[in-house]
């Protein structure tokens, strides 16, 4: 099966007899009851239920329904009750601060905001009325006055499936925030679904998701990223599906050694966190064949660990690089001989390949967008019928990204001469000085007690190293040693990881951090295009 219409995914999925099992790390906020497995028909019901809330509290077809919750699955099943009235919806992280979060909500105006008690009181405590950028507020979790509350809207029949034009707007969704205020993109059926998601349910060898596959993952589940997992993976209908909402590895570990995954999709942060794990004797990743990691580079270190935790005879690491606007861009492959040269400092900054078929890369001189040899670094530009349709509400920014057919990705990388891409900074966080993200990787194979490194630039001074380790502390004569042979850097900020700024997929908010640090978020690069 194929996806198409997300607001019947799950109805049809279960005409079609699909035996996946679901299993959760908590309940549903929007379950009927505490219950922590779902088969299809069971999560078929509960979209269908939540159809009749929305419709009851007055969304319907055009519409946009504001999703604003604590992180788990059911954003997207919330989605796909909005799809299924007609109407559009719109996920935004709760771990969004209260003024993007404002900020965002007043550019969707949307006539239904579905929340909890706990976001809207955050946004009191920043003095933000939250639930006076909606028309209405439907509040998932307590009586709040002046909103609705679900049993205010329970039993409600919904309308029957309400369909939309391929290219009509389907889905919005936010970009990651590292740089300021996230841009809301929107996304069609065409797009999101048809170009992405139905490409991503072909039983490929090796890294096509299989029957007996035991699935998990671990995500920001407000993300675009979701909302195209969820078509694909349901439809592929694996064994298990194992849903993990924290990045807690004490709360992550019963699930994972109830229901071992053979397949593990994750944040690249949860894949940190939980990395303890992969070192018990009873290690929950033990079975895995394929990792999947989006969003966010993921360093060598932490590769390698996963890899040599598994039993399997050859599992692969899958590392894709795209964005909100595009989906992927291209991907590479790491296996455990692959990064044994990552044990003698090789960086994973390499992506691999376009997606075949799909997506085509230049790369062009940042002053006069003239298109560069092999090779040679510049601004990643990108081609794919896979681009979402706009901003809300930025749309003369759309535009200034756009150079023909051509999407500004706002990256600077190279393609090399066998094709590869290699990607090293933003360009709002580039420095001459070296790559940023090359360094990191540099510093974390050196200092294997770092959770995390960061490389800040600024200009007219030497590049600021941030080193975040469990307790906020690190040897210096071991970090004399770890940069010995790089280029110049600056004295170490040594932080933990709670002190470092972080969007809600857990990537470092680059320029806060400099600001914390600093005083000031002047950045080397221009930023023009972020």
């Amino acid at each position: 099966m194929k996806p198409h219409d997300m607001g019947v995914l799950f109805d049809e999925c279960a005409e079609n007899g699909f035996a996946t099992q679901v299993h959760l790390d908590r309940p549903f906020d929007i379950g009927t009851d505490a219950r922590t497995q779902y088969t299809v028909p069971q999560l078929a019901a509960l979209v269908r239920e939540a159809a009749g809330w929305l419709a009851a509290a007055g969304a319907g077809r055009g519409d946009r329904v504001a999703i604003v919750k604590d992180n788990h699955w059911d954003y997207d099943l919330l989605a796909c009750a909005a799809v299924r009235i007609g109407a559009v919806p719109a996920q935004l992280s709760a771990h969004l601060p209260g003024q993007a979060l404002e900020t965002l909500l007043t550019r969707l105006g949307p006539a239904l905001l579905v929340t909890t008690a706990g976001v809207l009181e955050r946004g009191h405590a920043e003095g933000i009325g939250l639930a006076a950028t909606a028309r209405r507020t439907l509040v998932l979790d307590a009586a709040v006055p002046g909103a609705l509350s679900l049993d205010d809207v329970r039993g409600h029949t919904a309308p029957g499936p309400r369909g939309r034009h391929d290219d009509q707007p389907l889905v919005i969704n936010h970009t990651s925030g590292t740089t300021g205020v996230p841009k809301l993109v929107v996304h069609s059926t065409r797009t999101i679904i048809g170009k992405l998601a139905r490409f991503e349910s072909v039983r490929l060898p090796r890294i096509g998701l299989r029957r007996s596959d035991s699935l998990a993952n671990a995500s920001a589940y407000s993300h675009g990223r979701t909302f195209c997992w969820t078509a694909s993976a349901l439809c592929m209908d694996p064994a298990e599906i194992s849903i993990i909402t924290s990045g807690d590895p004490h709360l992550a570990d019963p699930l994972l050694r109830a229901h071992p995954p053979t397949v593990v999709e994750a944040l690249p942060a949860s894949f940190v966190h939980f990395q303890p794990l992969t070192e018990r004797l009873d290690n929950p990743f033990r079975r895995v064949r394929l990792i999947i990691s989006t969003y966010d580079a993921v360093h060598p270190p932490t590769v390698r660990a996963y890899l040599a935790a598994s039993r399997h005879r050859s599992p692969l690491w899958m590392e894709g690089w795209g964005q909100t606007e595009t989906g992927p861009l291209a991907f590479r492959f790491h296996t455990r001989r692959s990064v044994l040269r990552g044990a003698r400092g090789a960086s994973t900054r390499n992506l691999g390949r376009p997606v075949p078929v799909k997506t085509r890369l230049r790369v062009v001189d940042p002053a006069t967008f003239r298109p560069l040899p092999r090779g040679q670094a510049g601004l990643m530009l990108a081609r794919t019928a896979a681009r979402g349709l706009g901003y809300v509400g930025e749309s003369d920014r759309w535009s200034a990204k756009q150079h023909g057919a051509w999407w500004n990705t706002g990256d600077i990388g190279a393609i090399n001469r066998d094709g590869s891409v290699e990607l090293l900074d933003r360009e709002v966080d580039s420095t001459p000085q070296l790559s940023c993200l090359r360094t990191e990787d540099a510093l974390e194979v050196r200092l294997p007690q770092a959770l995390e490194c960061v490389v800040l630039a600024a200009p007219h001074r030497v590049p600021l190293p941030v080193v975040v380790t469990a307790d906020g502390s690190l040897d210096r004569a071991v970090w004399k040693q770890a940069v010995r042979g790089l280029p110049p850097l600056r004295e170490p900020v040594v932080l933990t990881w709670s002190q470092v700024p972080r969007t809600g997929t857990g990537k470092v908010r680059r320029r806060a951090l400099l600001e914390q640090i600093t005083g000031s978020t002047d950045t080397f690069g221009s930023g023009r295009w972020t």
